[in-house]
């Protein structure tokens, strides 16, 4: 299969807006289905979205986008420093829309995140997958990462 290119477009604006208001709802369902409560995930979503996005802007460095390959845009991608370090950078959040999936774009974003991150200094870039994701933790482990932590949980 032939890697497809793939290019980093800035969103901004409503746009951006819109997105936030969408991704903060899915990151909050997500740690739901992690086990979190609803305050807990509520919590964390408004102490993560205020440290990197402060009033609704992204914070210095960060850096959120849509994904476009040659059947236009094809997902979104949001990178930037994971904290103090600036060598030390983390893909907050890469989604590839449903129709385009299994078409190798995951990958494509995935390797434009690379490209985009040792553009900034970056020489270490992590994430974090849910264990019910089994489709992502098969990809980003094809393309080298490691585990670095395991949290486990049981229902009593």
């Amino acid at each position: 299969m032939t890697p497809l290119e793939v290019e980093f477009e800035p969103m901004t604006g409503e746009v951006l807006a819109a997105w936030l208001e969408q991704a903060r709802a899915q990151y909050v369902a997500e740690r739901m289905a992690s086990g979190d409560s609803v305050a807990e995930a509520e919590g964390n979503a408004d102490a993560n979205f205020e440290r990197l996005m402060p009033g609704g802007t992204p914070a210095p460095g960060q850096l959120i986008g849509h994904v476009r390959g040659p059947d236009g845009v094809v997902g979104l991608l949001w990178l930037g420093p994971a904290g103090a370090d600036p060598t030390r950078w983390w893909v907050w959040d890469v989604e590839i829309q449903p129709e385009f999936r299994g078409c190798g774009y995951g990958r494509a974003a995935m390797e434009l995140a690379d490209g985009l991150a040792r553009a900034h200094g970056a020489t270490a870039i992590g994430l974090n997958v849910f264990a019910h994701n089994a489709i992502a933790r098969n990809l980003y482990a094809s393309l080298g990462y490691e585990e670095a932590a395991v949290v486990m949980r049981k229902d009593l």
